[in-house]
């Protein structure tokens, strides 16, 4: 399925109304089914739909990557649904919660039923000699526009990439908790590294969340965090870095991981 197609328009400017096209990006229902019932209904950009299955599944606590047994994308009448088959084991854990989501691009936490599962505990990152230097968090930015050819194309998608000594991976979609979800389900299928997790979208509790339980312990964002996000980086050992341009940002959680030699293997 295309990610983006051109649209007719209007353009209306100094010069007088001119008709022509723009590209927009596709947006369609995705349903995530584990074990043949329904979880989640999320409105997502279709790409990279498995990543996004074993992302949604890690960040929301429903299963580890050994516990997905099989994943396959099937067209439905009005869209796509993402079927994820699990262990037992997952299952049964699935069954106990009480959660189903269905919302907009917008919200990360649609469909939850209680104050305590959209505030739940958040996991705390594992201790590591990860390091970055003001340079590298700049740099790191800064490489963001090289890999965002749907953002480029239409103007209207966000980025989640993972830096480590340079960009080693980068999802887009119209939804930046999608984005974040589909880079954490690329970035757990691959051998595992330290790095940091670069977004061009606002930080709020709920990308800390997923960050945290991605286990990545830099987070670097373009827009500014909530309040309450930097709480929660600073409760889960995530150093928080915002308003990130290619000559500034600012540091709000954790700044002992910024050092003038930084050793990031």
């Amino acid at each position: 399925m295309e990610t983006a197609r051109p649209t007719p328009r209007l353009s209306f400017g100094a010069g007088g109304i001119a008709a022509g096209e723009r590209t927009l990006p596709e947006e369609v229902a995705v349903a995530l089914s584990f074990n043949g019932s329904t979880q989640a209904v999320m409105m997502a950009t279709p790409a990279d739909l498995v990543d996004f299955a074993y992302g949604f599944a890690l960040t929301e606590g429903i299963a580890t990557p050994d516990q997905i047994e099989s994943v396959e994308v099937v067209a439905a009448c009005r869209g796509l649904d993402v079927q994820i088959w699990l262990t037992d084991a997952a299952e049964q854990r699935l069954s106990a919660r009480r959660r189903t989501m269905a919302g907009p691009v917008g919200c990360g936490l649609c469909g939850i039923d209680s104050i305590e599962q959209a505030m739940k505990p958040v996991a705390h990152v594992a201790p590591s000699a990860f390091r970055m230097t003001p340079a590298q968090v700049r740099d790191a930015v800064a490489s963001l526009t090289s890999r965002q050819p749907l953002h480029d194309l239409t103007r209207a998608a966000h980025c989640a990439a993972f830096w480590a000594d340079g960009i080693v991976a980068a999802r887009e979609d119209v939804g930046r908790h999608n984005a974040l979800d589909k880079l954490a389900g690329h970035l757990i299928r691959q051998p595992s590294q330290q790095g940091a997790v670069v977004l061009t979208s606002r930080v709020s509790i709920d990308m800390v969340q997923k960050v945290a339980a991605l286990g990545a312990p830099v987070l670097i964002a373009v827009s500014a965090p909530t309040a309450h996000a930097v709480e929660l980086a600073d409760e889960a050992g995530i150093t928080l870095i915002a308003l990130a341009r290619s000559d500034r940002f600012e540091v709000f959680t954790h700044s002992d991981r910024l050092t003038e030699s930084a050793d990031v293997r």
